[in-house]
């Protein structure tokens, strides 16, 4: 009888703990976000893979929460290039180890205050839609937000930066 006791106790205390690690997760990861809703005026850098070059534009985001949810909307917009124009909806997972579907790998604060979190998630990319790991880095400042978006093919060992936001809030 000890030993259940011993075992039910331990088991209770891991649950706890787990509980209590994932809720300190979705609250940092679901504030981090929160500091980023409103307007935001910035670029795109991307790589086109067809000439092997970079190419700039202007780029502007306008973020919002979804009232009660743990979910975001991006809306995208190009001033130059207005059939881009899209929105895309960001989930957290209710323990705060997701992204939508990209794992959680790192979330830090910088010596300068910004907060840095890393996702990854495996995929395809390139024109010939190629295996791939895929990683995001968020990183969020009080007047600054980047998201970098780099591929490294499944046969490779280099990452490509494949693109960057970066945008600055009045």
């Amino acid at each position: 009888m000890r030993k259940i006791k011993f075992y039910f106790g331990y088991g209770l205390i891991i649950f706890c703990c787990t509980f209590i690690t994932a809720q300190s997760n979705f609250k940092k990861t679901s504030g981090d976000f929160n500091n980023l809703i409103g307007s935001w005026q910035g670029s795109l850098t991307y790589l086109d893979y067809s000439s092997g070059k970079r190419y700039t534009m202007p780029a502007n985001i306008e973020v919002t929460r979804i009232k009660n949810t743990n979910k975001f909307i991006f809306s995208n917009s190009y001033p130059n290039e207005k059939s881009a124009n899209s929105f895309d909806t960001i989930s957290i997972s209710k323990d705060g180890l997701y992204i939508d579907k990209e794992l959680i790998k790192s979330r830090r604060k910088l010596p300068n205050r910004t907060i840095e979190i890393i996702t990854e998630q495996t995929g395809k990319d390139g024109n010939e839609n190629k295996p791939a790991i895929i990683k995001h880095t968020y990183l969020f400042g009080a007047k600054t937000f980047n998201n970098i978006k780099e591929v490294k093919f499944l046969d490779e060992n280099i990452w490509i930066k494949r693109h960057e936001y970066s945008y600055k809030k009045d």
